[in-house]
Protein backbone atom coordinates (compact mmCIF):
# COMPACT_ATOMS: atom_id res chain seq x y z
CA UNK A 1 0.00 0.00 0.00
CA UNK A 2 1.43 3.53 -1.02
CA UNK A 3 1.52 5.94 1.44
CA UNK A 4 -0.31 9.07 1.16
CA UNK A 5 1.88 12.66 0.63
CA UNK A 6 1.20 15.12 3.01
CA UNK A 7 -1.07 17.91 1.03
CA UNK A 8 -0.11 21.85 0.89
CA UNK A 9 -1.50 24.78 -0.26
CA UNK A 10 1.06 27.45 -1.36
CA UNK A 11 0.60 31.20 -0.53
CA UNK A 12 2.67 34.07 -2.45
CA UNK A 13 2.48 37.36 -2.11
CA UNK A 14 4.02 40.79 -2.54
CA UNK A 15 3.17 43.96 -0.92
CA UNK A 16 4.00 46.36 -4.12
CA UNK A 17 4.09 46.95 -8.00
CA UNK A 18 7.36 46.99 -7.83
CA UNK A 19 7.87 43.33 -6.27
CA UNK A 20 5.54 42.16 -8.81
CA UNK A 21 7.53 43.37 -11.59
CA UNK A 22 10.61 41.54 -9.91
CA UNK A 23 11.53 38.35 -8.80
CA UNK A 24 9.48 38.14 -5.89
CA UNK A 25 6.67 36.34 -6.57
CA UNK A 26 8.49 34.02 -8.59
CA UNK A 27 11.54 33.26 -6.10
CA UNK A 28 9.34 32.56 -3.00
CA UNK A 29 6.94 29.48 -5.59
CA UNK A 30 10.50 28.12 -6.65
CA UNK A 31 11.51 27.95 -2.89
CA UNK A 32 8.62 26.65 -1.79
CA UNK A 33 8.19 23.78 -4.24
CA UNK A 34 11.92 23.15 -3.60
CA UNK A 35 11.36 22.75 0.28
CA UNK A 36 7.21 20.09 -1.17
CA UNK A 37 9.96 17.95 -3.41
CA UNK A 38 12.40 17.99 -0.67
CA UNK A 39 9.92 16.97 2.05
CA UNK A 40 8.00 14.68 -0.63
CA UNK A 41 4.60 16.83 0.22
CA UNK A 42 1.90 17.29 -2.32
CA UNK A 43 0.57 20.25 -3.42
CA UNK A 44 -2.75 20.64 -4.07
CA UNK A 45 -2.99 24.43 -4.45
CA UNK A 46 -1.18 27.64 -4.80
CA UNK A 47 -2.85 31.19 -4.21
CA UNK A 48 -1.08 34.59 -4.93
CA UNK A 49 -1.92 38.38 -3.84
CA UNK A 50 0.15 40.22 -6.00
CA UNK A 51 -0.01 43.94 -4.56
CA UNK A 52 -1.70 43.43 -1.59
CA UNK A 53 -0.70 44.80 1.67
CA UNK A 54 -0.16 42.17 4.59
CA UNK A 55 -1.85 44.92 7.30
CA UNK A 56 -5.75 43.14 6.15
CA UNK A 57 -6.72 39.93 5.32
CA UNK A 58 -10.04 42.04 3.53
CA UNK A 59 -8.57 42.77 0.32
CA UNK A 60 -6.23 39.65 -0.32
CA UNK A 61 -8.88 37.73 -2.06
CA UNK A 62 -6.51 34.62 -2.46
CA UNK A 63 -5.72 34.60 0.59
CA UNK A 64 -9.58 34.34 1.71
CA UNK A 65 -10.50 32.10 -0.70
CA UNK A 66 -7.47 29.72 0.42
CA UNK A 67 -9.35 30.29 3.99
CA UNK A 68 -12.04 28.96 2.84
CA UNK A 69 -11.13 26.15 1.20
CA UNK A 70 -9.45 24.95 4.45
CA UNK A 71 -12.45 25.29 6.35
CA UNK A 72 -14.80 23.29 3.68
CA UNK A 73 -12.04 20.51 3.83
CA UNK A 74 -11.96 20.93 0.31
CA UNK A 75 -7.81 19.62 -0.44
CA UNK A 76 -7.63 17.92 3.13
CA UNK A 77 -4.27 19.97 3.43
CA UNK A 78 -1.74 20.02 6.33
CA UNK A 79 0.54 22.66 5.56
CA UNK A 80 -0.04 26.33 3.93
Amino acid sequence: MEERKIRVYLYTRVSTTIQIDGHSLDEQKIKMKAFCDYNEYEIAGEYEDAGKSGKSIEERIAFNQMMDDIKSGKDEVSII
